[in-house]
């Protein structure tokens, strides 16, 4: 049955995540086992994606006690991903993204580094590469300062489309959405990038979010798989993965709907600070083509899983 859009209205991510669990809530998913890692974090992975005939995964790699982070390709042997051989690792890059845009390979992730004013805080900007494959890539853009969670599709008509993350003015000034539309790769910009037209009741004030992979839909609309997120009173993040669908050409949104949270992972032993134990950053989305998908995600900043759920956007296709 095709999906009925209420009143659009902004949600709270408590209420979004109270109608999660009213559906039907199933526990389960699988750890993501990583080799040769000097025994450092991998987290807020890619999905897997083929590269000269390899299953690759991104990953962001990291010691439990820093924020000193590269991204590292892993390719799959006997159910345990190693570094892929004669690739190159990315230094002070986190939450690596990957998509395929107008021939080529795009992968992007935040670059950090410490602020010059006060070393105990970090900067950070997104940085984009493109090449024939992960062999091949050359930086060729980079964001505008404080801004990550950048993402982009090649959209039905062949131009690009741009999902940007602003910071609101409303209460805390917290993450918003834009959206902007280039021609080609070269077109991409700091200044196109701020100027992108923010896409209105996503967030309640003091709560944030962001995009975190595209996937084109059948009609041409951006399906979107992102995650919103809140404080609590004692200072503990709650991030959940959620997803709405996008008409570039109407500029219209569908709702957001909460599509899984930590607590859908029964095989999660750690986090990476007490105030990260109910976070998830969902990295991407395999669509099966059955009903179902396999959504990959960094848990408690520290932990790589995958669970199978619903396919989200089947119900906008039908």
């Amino acid at each position: 049955m095709a999906y009925k859009e209420p009143v659009q209205r902004a949600q709270s991510a408590r209420e979004l995540f109270a109608e999660f669990t009213a559906r039907r809530f199933e526990q389960g998913g699988e750890r993501i086992n990583f080799a040769d890692t000097e025994g450092k974090d991998v987290y807020n992975i890619s999905a897997p994606f083929m590269d000269e005939g390899d299953t690759v995964i991104a990953g962001r790699v990291e010691a439990r006690d820093s924020e000193d982070s590269e991204v590292v390709f892993f390719v799959q042997r006997d159910g345990v991903w190693f570094p892929q051989t004669g690739t190159r690792r990315f230094s002070s890059l986190q939450d690596p993204f990957i998509a395929n845009i107008q021939g080529e390979l795009v992968f992007g992730g935040v670059e950090i580094w410490k602020r010059f004013t006060d070393p105990y805080k970090l900067d950070f900007r997104t940085l984009f590469y493109r090449g024939k494959n992960i062999r091949d890539l050359r930086l060729c853009a980079v964001g505008p300062q404080g801004m990550k969670d950048i993402r982009l599709v090649e959209l039905s008509d062949g131009r690009i489309g741009v999902f940007t993350r602003p910071k609101g003015k409303g209460f805390g000034g917290k993450a918003e959405i834009g959206f902007a539309v280039i021609e080609r790769l070269d077109d991409l910009t700091p200044s196109v990038i701020v100027q992108a037209e923010k896409i209105p009741h996503r967030f309640l004030p003091g709560e944030w979010g962001g995009v975190n992979e595209l996937h084109v839909l059948r009609d041409g609309r951006i399906g979107i798989l992102g995650h919103i997120a809140y404080f609590t009173e004692d200072h503990l993040r709650h991030y959940y993965a959620m997803s709405f669908v996008w008409n570039p050409t109407t500029k219209h949104a569908t709702s957001i709907r909460v599509i899984a949270a930590s607590s859908s992972f029964i095989d999660v032993q750690n986090y990476k600070r007490p105030d990260l134990q109910d976070v998830i950053f969902p990295g991407g989305l395999v669509r099966l083509g059955d009903g179902r998908a396999e959504l990959y995600a960094g848990i408690n900043d520290c932990e790589a899983h995958k669970l199978l759920i619903p396919d989200p956007f089947l119900d906008h296709e039908s």
